[in-house]
């Protein structure tokens, strides 16, 4: 009973395990379901209410076209970071600086205060809207460059990159929650691996296009002059397109957990939304020009303070522990692998140029846009096939197979990388070592990230603040450090050690498997968890 996971003798069903399809079961006669509204034989979740202004009843195209704007917005974002990374050579010999402080600056530090600035733009959004971040941050990242495009020293360059990591934070964080408000739960993983997709693609495909600019005539300025045309095309579909995604009325959000509540409400006589004296399907559509407003005002009366230090506490959850550890390690290191293979590759005897180290993300790039899609259908499709062989039970653990795969390849990938670059090997080695790393971090980053989803639903949006911020202090430390850490081991010693504290990280996987459950209900029962 429960393929490896350990029952708990308090509770036998803690936050997160599941009978599988228990939701569908009491809908199987269709005259009991004939007042909820479905999508084919599909009930959806969340019952939309009878608004036109519901997000969720707008037109299909609408909604994908907000997806798709702001999942490419999020990718361009989060490849400002990486992108210079086949210059960072030319710019340490440029500015006279040495290599541990240009790419603190020009790398580390974007993702730090991305990482940092996450806790408030999270939380204001829950208050003011998503919209306004939205529109700001892609005018403010405009703005920054244009100013990087322009900087002529690295104090200057160093302040547009800080500047840049703060305004960066809303494309890089809000996008979840906006699926969530747009979709129904059956159509979100699409939705949801799009963005994977824009996001893994977006950070590799930046550094190839990025290498053939700096190796022409326009430099490393180029770079930014680039991408500050690209964000003149997303600001007017940021504005004209992406509106405002937060529904305010009254929309029933019992039936997230079990429709079956409103049938019971309406057999019983009792008094539901859809009978309240503010109808929803009395409102009158919200007209496009109304929808173009950057404020709407206050859209809830929650605390913008409690909300901003919520993340914090949330590192006490075992599962968020795993989770942003696990998510923190394989992302810190695939950074880190871009930042030290520009020296390597740089130097004898490959003596690459820009453009060609740009190149060597090719493989790379490859692999995200097949990887990311097939690991998170199996990220949904292993814990059921397994629940199905556990009695219909389906628990949280069960995403955690996937790190079967990322352990293995994450290892092999470091030690083969350090050994044939310490070698010299030819270059076909050293990026064969590169892509099996990069194979592993979408089946880690789908572990990660749907174990905390389903141990944790409630207080998800905040975890991921947390795992964000622990990320960007990972990162940042590990991009100041990388370069002489490098010069004083060597490729061999360097990445050998890395590959051990990433299994030793990734260890933790084990002790979760077979005690998570009963460390879920060790939260669900303790009294200082729920005043978190």
């Amino acid at each position: 009973m429960g393929i490896g996971v350990l029952e708990d003798r308090y509770l036998d069903r803690p936050p997160g395990t599941s009978k599988l399809g228990e939701d569908q079961g009491p809908f199987s006669d269709a005259a009991s379901t004939s007042e909820l509204k479905k999508d084919g034989d599909i009930i959806l979740v969340p019952q939309p209410t009878d608004s036109p202004n519901d997000p969720l009843n707008w037109s299909p195209l609408w909604k994908n076209s907000i997806m798709v704007i702001l999942a490419f917005a999020s990718g361009v974002t989060t490849s400002l970071g990486p992108m210079i990374s086949p210059g960072l050579v030319l710019l340490s010999q440029q500015f006279k600086v040495d290599p541990d402080t240009v790419s603190a600056f020009m790398v580390g530090a974007i993702v730090l205060f991305t990482g940092s600035v996450t806790f408030f733009t999270a939380s204001g959004a829950n208050i003011w809207g998503k919209r306004p971040f939205f529109v700001i941050s892609t005018l403010l990242l405009l703005i920054s460059n244009v100013w990087g495009t322009f900087a002529n020293s690295f104090p200057s360059l160093a302040a547009m990159r800080i500047f840049q990591g703060i305004v960066s934070a809303p494309l890089e964080t809000l996008v979840t929650s906006t699926v969530s408000d747009l979709f129904f739960v059956h159509q979100r993983g699409l939705r949801l691996s799009l963005w994977g997709v824009m996001l893994g693609s977006g950070v590799l495909i930046g550094q190839i296009i990025a290498g053939f600019i700096i190796e022409s005539s326009l430099g490393v300025p180029g770079t930014f002059g680039i991408s500050a045309l690209i964000f003149c095309v997303i600001l007017p579909l940021m504005y004209f397109v992406v509106v405002e995604t937060t529904y305010t009325k009254p929309r029933d959000t019992k039936v997230v957990s079990s429709p079956q509540e409103i049938l019971e409400e309406k057999a019983g006589g009792r008094q539901t939304w859809m009978e309240l004296e503010d109808d929803p399907a009395k409102e009158l559509k919200e007209s496009y020009v109304s929808q173009l407003r950057i404020f709407r005002g206050r859209l809830s009366q929650d605390s913008f303070w409690k909300g901003a230090v919520k993340p914090f506490p949330l590192i006490c959850f075992p599962a968020v522990i795993f989770s942003t550890f696990v998510y923190a390690s394989f992302f810190t290191w695939l950074l880190m692998i871009g930042v030290l293979s520009v020296n390597i590759f740089a130097a004898p005897p490959y003596n690459l140029n820009p453009a060609q180290i740009g190149l060597t993300n090719v493989p790379l790039a490859i692999c995200a846009v097949i990887f990311s899609p097939l690991s998170g259908w199996m990220a949904d499709a292993v814990p059921v096939w397994m629940a199905k062989r556990n009695n219909g039970i389906f628990e949280p653990e069960f995403r955690l197979v996937l790190m079967a795969i990322a352990i293995p390849l994450s290892t092999v990938g470091f030690i083969g990388f350090g050994i044939s670059t310490s070698e010299g090997l030819p270059l076909g080695w050293c990026l064969t070592w590169m892509t099996l790393h990069s194979i592993a971090v979408p089946f880690a980053s789908q572990a990660s990230i749907s174990y905390v989803i389903d141990c944790h639903t409630k207080d998800a949006n905040q975890a991921f603040v947390t795992i964000n911020f622990v990320k960007a202090i990972m990162s940042f430390v590990a991009s100041s450090i990388g370069n002489g850490l490098l010069t004083r081991f060597g490729p061999k010693g360097l990445f050998v050690g890395i590959a051990i504290l990433n299994f030793a990280i990734s260890a933790l996987t084990i002790p979760s498997y077979l005690y998570g459950k009963r460390l879920r209900s060790w939260v669900a029962r303790s009294d200082w968890a729920k005043k978190i």
